[in-house]
């Protein structure tokens, strides 16, 4: 008779090895080996490799075969397949759309309407409304973000102030777009309506998104002008102007993106459409190339001489080669994230906690936290979404609270401080296309920055919360009848007899 392998799950030490391995060396990448006299390795790769590898270690001891291992590592990149098509096709997007002259021009009229006191708010509602319109933030800032940052050095602003502003704009189209994978999987994982968790989100990222507009625009009050070196903007014009063909008309492209995303074309049908039609415009508007010019450039990016160090840095993006280091730390952080789940460390870790939990803002801060330590540790935003859901959906039910409550706090803090970690898909593709790494710009992405704490500290003094028949208590304590959210008939009912007792009981408000 065959023996049969038992099947447990880790134990505390062995669910932590993993993590704390993978842990320890990104601290030393990024922070002991930086600051030393040589900095001979700057990526999170390896790390993440060594991850890898002690936690298939402990899938083994635990019961599980390698196969079941790699399936599980096998199944999280299938999921993110679309995402990685779409990244390709980006990096021949901003290819193209700096041969057209597209991206030149934007750089330049921002140079012309802009001025350091009005450069940080207005930059972050324009690339909100161009997020918001395609529903990614990778587009948002790959196109309108790129040239953000040559116009902010432009303008004398620090680069990492910059690019927190392009990431804050960028990630209002992240979580609000209906076209936008994240807003997507969060209603879809927390099984309520697409528009329910729209309007849920509103009452967090709404007024945190008005903070970070009035906290931009100080710093633009306060901006040290001394810095600001007309010259500096004027040669980049120049440079240009004597290189490109600035026509307004070169703008059309980016017009086209937004038309293709209120259409609502496929996501990567919709950029291999912008990148043909900012082919076309190259050879409309400026110089003449052979196909295999063309080709090459859409492969390793364009090769742009100016003689101004500002613009050269600024156009040398794109190309589908350079996507590729972006890939391969995807490929690794999800294979990570994989490992884990499969090897029952997530369960080991956080299935117990909301057994101790019996408030609302408590039940807020768990998933939170679960939300952000499953970006750090499985390195994806879409799993620190989709793995909290199932561990706390019947939680939200027993406190009588709606499914648009869960959805929008699995954004909250899964979608936007995702993008705080270099070694996060995230992190490292904004990194690589904004130049700056999200240690130096994520205490100047406002808008991540400020949501969770917004909604943790409001759901604490139980303010701004979603109730199961409807109702919504809102930041000064009353408590109106609005729409009741989609959710699960058996979950609705439960949540419904729940929210009454706890009404009897004096533990949830009354309608006012």
């Amino acid at each position: 008779m065959k023996n049969e392998t038992k099947i447990r799950l880790p134990n505390l030490f062995e669910a932590v090895l993993p993590i704390f391995t993978m842990v320890s060396l990104m601290i030393y990448v990024f922070v002991i080996a930086k600051n030393g006299e040589e900095n001979i390795y700057d990526a999170a790769h390896l790390p993440l490799i060594c991850g890898i590898i002690v936690a298939s270690l402990v899938g083994l001891m635990c019961g599980r075969s390698f196969r079941e291992m790699l399936d599980g590592m096998i199944d999280r990149i299938r999921t993110t397949l679309d995402a990685i098509l779409i990244l390709l096709t980006v990096g021949l997007l901003i290819s193209s759309f700096m041969i057209s002259g597209t991206i030149p021009a934007l750089i330049y009229y921002g140079l012309e309407l802009l001025n350091p006191k009005l450069f940080l708010p207005i930059g972050c509602i324009i690339t909100s409304l161009v997020s918001l319109s395609c529903g990614s933030s990778w587009t948002a800032t790959a196109t309108i973000g790129i040239a953000f940052m040559t116009i902010g050095q432009g303008l004398g602003i620090n680069p990492a102030i910059t690019a927190g502003m392009v990431i804050s704009g960028a990630y209002i189209g992240d979580k609000f777009s209906p076209l936008s994978d994240t807003t997507n999987l969060a209603a879809g994982v927390a099984k309520t309506g697409l528009f329910d968790h729209v309007t849920a989100m509103v009452s967090t990222t709404g007024p945190v998104f008005i903070i970070s507009l009035i906290l931009y625009s100080l710093i633009g009050l306060r901006a040290n002008v001394v810095n600001y070196d007309p010259n500096i903007a004027e040669g980049i014009k120049s440079a240009l102007v004597s290189n490109f063909n600035l026509n307004p008309l070169v703008l059309l492209p980016i017009l086209l993106i937004i038309l293709l995303c209120v259409l609502r074309i496929e996501g990567l049908a919709g950029v291999i459409i912008s990148v043909c039609v900012g082919l076309v415009f190259s050879i409309i508007f400026q110089k003449q190339r052979s196909l295999a010019e063309i080709f090459a450039i859409l492969h390793y990016g364009p090769s742009i001489e100016t003689g101004n160090d500002f613009v050269d840095k600024a156009l040398a993006k794109g190309g589908m080669d350079n996507q590729m280091w972006t890939v391969n730390l995807i490929l690794l952080a999800v294979s990570f994230g994989g490992a884990l789940e499969k090897a029952g460390i997530i369960e080991k870790l956080f299935s117990h906690l909301k057994e101790k939990i019996d408030t609302v803002g408590g039940l807020v801060g768990l998933t939170m936290l679960t939300s952000i330590f499953c970006d750090a540790t499985m390195c994806d935003q879409f799993l620190g979404i989709g793995v909290p859901a199932p561990l706390y959906e019947d939680k939200y039910d027993e406190l009588g609270l709606s499914r648009n409550m869960l959805s929008r706090t699995l954004e909250d803090a899964g979608t936007l401080w995702a993008v705080m970690f270099p070694w996060t898909a995230c992190g490292a593709y904004q990194m690589k296309t904004l130049g700056v790494s999200p240690i130096n710009f994520f205490p100047f992405a406002f808008v991540n920055l400020l949501n969770p704490i917004y909604a943790l500290i409001t759901a604490m003094f139980k303010r701004n919360i979603f109730w199961a028949d409807g109702s919504y208590t809102n930041l000064f304590g009353k408590t109106k009848m609005k729409k009741i959210a989609k959710a699960p008939k058996d979950s609705l009912k439960i949540a419904l007899e729940q929210l009454d007792k706890l009404r009897k009981a004096g533990k949830a408000p009354q309608l006012n």
